[in-house]
């Protein structure tokens, strides 16, 4: 209610020459140097803190750990029992431990960029990012398809369900096609991307919009409207600590489930 309250008073402000909302042009960051732009540069931060991290957690390991151990052990086992072990199995799950568990750390490091001051940008928030790491766990759990089933056995695994026969297999097998290969990684990136971009396209309308209702445009009835922006926008940042968690848990849980189905004897 006051979300709307407030987006309703800023739009006579924008056509009036005053307040510009944010839009998608606000996520066109210009290069830091040359061809380099930030969300590149996060990347590599997101990679170099995970590795710094987890070697340091693990460089001196200990039977009584310490915090920083306990730590590393906490969220590799959460990794590990419940996602890996629980949703493909016990006889294949070790395979693709490193890689779930570096796919949930860079996934959630790169999403908590958006709240750390300084940088404030959540680097799937860019389409290209989120697609791109999709891209991945699609040759992956294709590749581990093809790899147990050989390439026609996994089209067949893939496209043909388990007791279908006859010629309802010509409408069902396209749509399985369509569904498992190609609509996936699409759905994976999409889910990722959009709550990255829709939370922060949030948070800078109300930290801007507070500013201008407090700073430019004073007045008795914009404070107040300020205040609130400002108290949303904290409450926002609040909700996306839970919201940046849970998308980097669903990518990775997602991911595991695609696996499964991809070793799994039957469809």
């Amino acid at each position: 209610m006051i979300a709307g309250n407030l987006a309703a008073a800023l739009v006579p402000m924008a056509s009036g020459g005053g307040f510009t909302p944010p839009g998608p042009a606000d996520f066109d960051l210009p290069p830091i140097v040359g061809g380099i732009t930030k969300p590149m540069v996060m990347i590599v931060l997101s990679a170099v803190l995970i590795f710094a991290v987890t070697y340091a957690a693990s460089r001196k390991a200990a039977i009584v750990p310490g915090r920083l151990q306990y730590a590393g052990e906490w969220a590799y086992g959460g990794v590990r029992n419940g996602i890996a072990r629980d949703i493909i199995g016990t006889e294949h799950y070790m395979k693709f431990v490193p890689y779930l568990f570096t796919l949930f750390a860079f996934v959630l490091v790169n999403n908590y960029f958006g709240l750390i001051p300084l940088i404030q940008f959540p680097t799937f928030s860019h389409s290209g990012y989120a697609y791109g790491l999709a891209a991945l766990s699609w040759l992956l759990y294709n590749g581990v398809g093809i790899w147990k089933h050989g390439f026609l056995g996994y089209m067949k695994h893939t496209c043909i369900p388990a007791g279908v026969r006859g010629p309802v297999l010509l409408l069902i097998a396209p749509l399985e096609f369509l569904s498992n290969i190609l609509v996936r990684p699409v759905t994976l990136a999409l889910r990722l991307f959009a709550n990255m971009f829709a939370g922060h396209l949030l948070l800078i309308l109300f930290a801007l919009g507070g500013e201008y209702l407090l700073f430019e445009a004073f007045s008795p009835i914009n404070a107040v409207g300020g205040v609130l922006a400002w108290v949303m926008f904290f409450g926002v940042s609040a909700l996306e600590l839970l919201v940046m968690f849970l998308q980097a848990y669903v990518f990775t849980l997602l991911t595991a489930m695609y696996v499964s189905g991809a070793v799994a004897d039957e469809h």
